[in-house]
C-alpha cells in the first residue's frame, strides 16, 4: 500500500511537442514567412467600428492561466480585434482597458489562507521539467485607477448572463475595481454609458461551466433557460436599441477542454502485485455483498429488492497491474447506504455482521469511473493522496474520489445539454432581434472550430452539438456546421502549422485547461472577422495568430 502515492500531473498525456526554443524558432519563423505589412489597409463595409465595447467574462477579460494578468488582457480577443480595427481604412478608435496591472496577478492566497501576504500564488505556467503547471507569486487586485467612463472592455471574470443587468455583481471584485457606481451600476449600463457603435457579446459559459468544472456538484447553479433567454433578451435589445450593430458568440463544448481531459479516467497506477492482492483482498467483503444482493433479489425474498447482476458488477472494485480506474461517488447510483438502504438489507437478513456493515458505509454510492467519467484538471493534486492520516485510506483508490473530482456519466449529459439549449436559445433570440433591427447582429457560431481542434468524427459532432437528435432546428444547423468541420485529426491547422487543444507549448489553451492562450484568442478574433467580411462587406485585415505566444513555460 506504501507505493501508492500521489502522481500529480505525470499522470497527464501531455504530449510537449515543442520546447520553448523551438517555440521561439516557430515565431520566428512565421515571422520570416510572413513578415507584419506595413502601410496595411482595411475597410470596414458597412460597419461603424469606431466606438467598439466587449460584453463578456473571462474569456473577454483576457484571463488566463488561471489569473488575470497584464498580458493576458493585453492579448484578450477583444484588444486583438480592436487592433486590427485600427488598421488604416477600418475605422476602429481607443480601445481601452481596466489594467490589472500586475505581471503574474491573482489565482489564490498560498498556503496561509491569507489573501494579500508573501505567499499569494499568481498565475500559472508550464513546467517543462515537471510537465505540469506551477504557480508564480502573485499579487491581490487593486482597484481602477483610470478613466472609468473611457472604457472599451467590460469583461467580468466569473459573470453569469444575468449578471450583466445586476448592480450586486459588484460583489465580483473584478468588476468592482472598474464599476463606474459599485452597488448601483452594471455591466450592461456602464457599457450603453460609452454610446457603443459596435459590440461583442460573449456571455453563457458561466451559467453551466461553474457546474462543470466542480464536478456536477450543484444543480442549483445552473441558469435556467427562461431566466437565460430574458437577460438574453434584455441585454441585446439594448444594445440594438443604442444603434450599435454587433457580434454574438455561441457557447464552445466545454466537455472537451483540457479541464475535463488531462487527467485520464485510470489514473490509479499499480506497480507490483503485492499491492494489488492487498487491495483486492480489502475489497473482498463489498463484492461479495454485492453479489449477494443479487442473489437476494432474484430469490423474491425481500418485495422491491432488485439489483441486478450488470449494476453489481458496475459497482465491484478489482484492481491489476498496470493503469486502474478511479475509484469515485457517483450521486446518480441508487445509494445503497442509506437508512433501510440494500447494505442495511443485507444486514437485516443475517447476510453481514454489524461490523462488515459497517465497513460497506463508505460505498453506498460508488463505483470505478469509466472512460465516460471525466475527472477535473485539480483532481490531479488529491489523488493518491491519504484521508485521515490514515495510511490505508487513500483517496480514489480505497475512499472514493469525491463528487466534486469527477463528472460522471450523468453529470457530462447535463452539461451537453444545458450548453446546446443556450445555443438553441442564442440563436432564437438572435434571430428574434435581427428580424426587427435589419441585420443588426452576426451570430458567429464558434462550434465548428472546436469539432476540427479536437478532431472529432462526423457523428460525434452531431452527437455532442445536437442532442435533440434533429428536432430543433437551430441545433441540427449546429450540428451540420460541425460535423462539415469535423475531419477526425486532432489540432486546428493555422497558418501551416498544426495547433493542438492542450496546453502544450503548440497547443492554444492556456495552463488552467480553460481559457484560450494568445494563439486561442488570436483565433477566435478571426472568427469574428471572417464572419464580419463575409457579412457586412468588409474587408478587416486578420490577426497573425502563430506570430503571437502559446503557453508561458520554465523550464525549471
Amino acid at each position: 500500500m506504501k507505493r501508492i502515492r500521489t502522481y500529480l500531473f505525470a499522470l497527464i498525456p501531455l504530449a510537449f511537442a515543442l520546447s520553448c526554443d523551438e517555440e521561439d524558432a516557430l515565431i520566428q519563423q512565421q515571422l520570416d514567412d510572413n513578415p507584419l505589412p506595413s502601410g496595411q489597409t482595411g475597410d470596414p463595409g458597412v460597419l461603424d467600428l469606431s466606438q467598439y465595447v466587449a460584453i463578456g467574462n473571462s474569456l473577454t477579460a483576457g484571463y488566463m492561466d488561471n489569473a488575470l494578468y497584464t498580458d493576458g488582457q493585453n492579448h484578450s480577443f477583444p484588444n486583438l480585434l480592436a487592433t486590427q480595427f485600427a488598421i488604416n481604412g477600418v475605422g476602429g478608435g481607443a480601445f481601452n482597458q481596466p489594467d490589472i496591472n500586475s505581471a503574474n496577478g491573482y489565482s489564490g492566497p498560498g498556503a496561509d489562507n491569507t489573501p494579500g501576504t508573501s505567499d499569494d500564488l499568481g498565475r500559472y505556467e508550464l513546467s517543462l521539467a515537471l510537465q505540469r503547471p506551477v504557480p508564480t507569486a502573485g499579487e491581490v487586485p487593486t482597484p481602477f485607477t483610470g478613466d472609468k467612463s473611457a472604457l472599451n472592455n467590460f469583461g467580468v471574470p466569473g459573470m453569469k448572463i444575468t449578471q450583466a443587468l445586476s448592480p450586486a455583481l459588484a460583489s465580483n471584485g473584478l468588476y468592482a475595481r472598474f464599476a463606474t457606481n459599485p452597488g448601483t451600476s452594471t455591466v450592461l449600463g456602464d457599457a450603453l454609458a460609452t454610446s457603443p457603435t459596435f459590440f461583442t457579446y460573449w456571455l453563457g459559459s458561466n451559467d453551466i461551466l461553474g457546474y462543470g468544472v466542480s464536478g456536477g456538484v450543484d444543480p442549483s447553479t445552473i441558469t435556467s433557460q427562461a431566466d437565460f433567454q430574458d437577460a438574453l433578451e434584455q441585454s441585446l435589445g439594448a444594445l440594438v436599441q443604442s444603434g450599435a450593430q454587433g457580434v454574438v458568440l455561441t457557447l464552445p463544448p466545454f466537455v472537451l477542454l483540457p479541464y475535463f481531459r488531462a487527467v485520464p479516467y485510470n489514473a490509479i497506477p499499480m506497480t507490483d502485485q503485492a499491492t494489488v492482492d492487498q487491495l483486492n483482498a480489502g475489497f473482498a467483503g463489498l463484492n461479495a455483498a454485492l453479489d449477494g444482493l443479487v442473489q437476494l433479489s432474484q430469490s423474491g425474498l425481500v418485495p422491491g429488492l432488485n439489483v441486478t447482476q450488470a449494476e453489481a458488477d458496475a459497482r465491484k472494485v478489482s484492481y491489476a497491474l498496470g493503469a486502474n480506474p478511479i475509484l469515485m461517488e457517483d450521486d446518480a447510483l441508487v445509494d445503497y447506504d442509506r437508512a433501510g438502504g440494500e447494505f442495511d438489507i443485507l444486514l437485516a437478513t443475517n447476510q453481514i455482521t454489524p461490523a462488515q456493515r459497517q465497513a460497506l458505509a463508505p460505498y453506498g454510492q460508488s463505483r470505478p469511473a469509466t472512460s465516460s467519467d471525466l475527472p477535473v484538471l485539480t483532481a490531479a493534486t488529491t489523488l493518491g493522496t491519504t484521508v485521515g492520516g490514515s495510511a490505508t485510506a487513500i483517496l480514489g483508490v480505497t475512499v472514493p474520489a469525491y463528487d466534486n473530482m469527477i463528472l460522471s456519466v450523468s453529470e457530462f449529459q447535463t452539461v451537453v445539454g444545458m450548453t446546446a439549449t443556450y445555443n438553441a436559445t442564442i440563436a432564437g433570440v438572435v434571430q428574434g432581434i435581427n428580424a426587427q433591427a435589419n441585420g443588426s447582429i452576426t451570430l458567429v457560431d464558434v462550434q465548428p472550430s472546436f469539432a476540427d481542434l479536437f478532431g472529432l468524427s462526423p457523428a460525434l459532432a452531431t452527437a455532442l452539438f445536437d442532442p435533440s437528435n434533429g428536432t430543433n432546428p437551430a441545433l441540427a444547423a449546429f450540428a451540420a456546421a460541425a460535423a462539415a468541420r469535423a475531419d477526425g485529426v486532432l489540432g486546428i491547422e493555422v497558418e501551416g502549422h498544426l495547433l493542438r487543444p492542450d496546453f502544450a507549448p503548440n497547443g492554444v489553451f492556456s495552463t488552467d485547461g480553460v481559457h484560450p492562450n494568445p494563439r486561442g484568442h488570436a483565433i477566435v478574433a478571426n472568427l469574428i472577422i471572417d464572419a464580419l467580411n463575409a457579412s457586412k462587406g468588409a474587408t478587416i485585415p486578420k490577426v497573425n495568430v502563430t506570430a503571437l505566444r502559446g503557453i508561458l513555460a520554465t523550464d525549471l
